[in-house]
């Protein structure tokens, strides 16, 4: 591969935000119409009330303009508005916009309360909807029959969804460049890309991940890189923020394997960086690795050079001898990892395999006691009914009563000792119960 030192994305910056949490609430749908035809000489016009709009969803959309959560520090609560109500001569409510969410590629979406992956977000342009909006309500005209040619009853928008989300980031690289620390990660990163990382001769200088592109002459697919602080005994367990840079290593494709030149002993840097990636991950230690020895323009690695190339051979691993500072054999490098990206497909997630997991039928419900003795009436479809219901309008009351009487509220009621007079909560409404 001829390198072509290309633009690339800038150092991601002193705050780097790799988990977070997000409360997402789609909008209300508008709500139905009560309203008659009102004209000269059209004494009976009859229903004509419109419906309401869709309200907005919220919706996660991926943009290559962002590579960290960390704009979400300040944000974490996301609304949609909610649709238009519905008006006269049948008129539709306009439907709401929908509140985009831009997030970085590599964004792991979890349900936060099961920690379930929901998406998996690596595409610019990809999205995935959050939080649908409620539909709208029906307007009276809808509910017109041969029966009841003057209904005086509509429907209130249905509410929207809401939820907290588990946001989580695993840079989408192709090659990620692995060591321990002060191996020159850095440098050979900025070499081999347009990236510019915090460069120091001590160790622990990348305290964030970053992340750079290597474009290639011809037909050759750009190849994205990705530096990864430097990985110490127990990194698996989180020490030194191991655990959270572990995770990025996950999404590459291949590895180059940057050794220190001038630690004591090469073969032991490298075993322990192996270690940590098996104890973190099995799949992590069997990804194709380019090793690369580093700093061989200094006299005391090249004098070692023999030494350190047998004792690796001895492992059955052919080393390859570069300088990150000085650019040597780094078109040799990138050959041998495109090589090594091209043999390996993109990881998927195991989280992405669908898990099949029941839920409760729209229509179950539970009855129940609250702590000051009334009763409390829980499901999804009877809350989402008494949230449509407009209460001010006797007729929807007593549709309301109807879908009580079908769905088998009222017996359970009875059976578990209800009496005229008691309170009844569903959702947020209060009712006194009449038998």
């Amino acid at each position: 591969m001829r390198l072509c030192y290309n633009a690339a994305p800038e150092a991601i910056g002193a705050v780097f935000l790799d988990e977070t949490r997000i409360y997402v609430e789609a909008g209300r749908g508008g709500d139905g119409a009560v309203h008659f035809r009102r004209e000269k000489y059209v004494p009976r016009g009859g229903p004509d009330g419109g419906d309401g709009g869709r309200g907005g969803h919220v919706v996660l959309q991926v943009t290559p303009h962002l590579d960290t959560l960390a704009d979400f520090r300040h944000q974490q609560r996301f609304v949609a508005d909610s649709g238009r109500p519905g008006g006269s001569s049948r008129k539709t409510g306009a439907d709401a916009a929908d509140r985009v969410v831009l997030v970085p590629p590599g964004t792991i979406v979890r349900d936060d309360s099961t920690a379930e992956v929901l998406a998996d977000l690596t595409e610019p342009g990809e999205t995935f909807v959050a939080a649908r909006g409620g539909r709208g309500g029906r307007g009276n005209a809808r509910f017109a029959t041969s029966r009841q040619q003057a209904p005086r009853m509509a429907e209130r928008g249905e509410p929207g969804e809401s939820r907290w989300l588990g946001l989580e980031l695993r840079l989408v690289a192709d090659i990620g460049i692995v060591g321990v620390p002060n191996a020159g990660k850095s440098t050979l990163l900025a070499a081999l890309t347009r990236a510019r990382p915090k460069i120091a001769d001590y160790p622990f200088t990348t305290l964030v991940p970053n992340l750079g592109v290597a474009e290639a002459e011809g037909d050759e697919k750009p190849l994205i890189l990705a530096d990864i602080p430097g990985l110490i005994e127990g990194a698996h367990r989180g020490v030194g923020l191991g655990g959270a840079f572990l995770r990025h290593v996950r999404r590459t494709r291949a590895l180059i394997h940057l050794i220190d030149g001038m630690a004591p002993d090469p073969v032991a840097d490298y075993a322990q960086v192996n270690a940590e990636l098996a104890l973190y991950d099995p799949d992590l230690a069997k990804k194709t690795q380019v090793v690369a020895v580093n700093k061989i323009d200094l006299p005391e690695v090249a004098e070692r050079w023999a030494q350190i190339e047998a004792a690796f051979r001895a492992r059955r691993i052919r080393p390859l001898a570069v300088s990150a500072l000085r650019r040597q054999n780094l078109d040799v490098l990138m050959r041998e990892a495109g090589l090594a990206v091209e043999r390996q497909p993109r990881e998927t997630l195991p989280e992405e395999i669908p898990v099949y997991r029941p839920e409760p039928g729209p229509e179950e419900f539970a009855v129940g006691r609250h702590k000051d003795g009334s009763w409390l009436v829980t499901g999804k479809a009877i809350e989402r009914a008494a949230a449509m219901t407009y209460w001010e309008h006797a007729e929807a009351v007593r549709r309301f009563q109807r879908l009580l009487r079908r769905l088998g509220v009222e017996d359970a009621l009875r059976r578990a000792g209800a009496k005229a007079g008691d309170t009844v909560h569903i959702a947020e409404y209060e009712l006194e119960w009449q038998d």
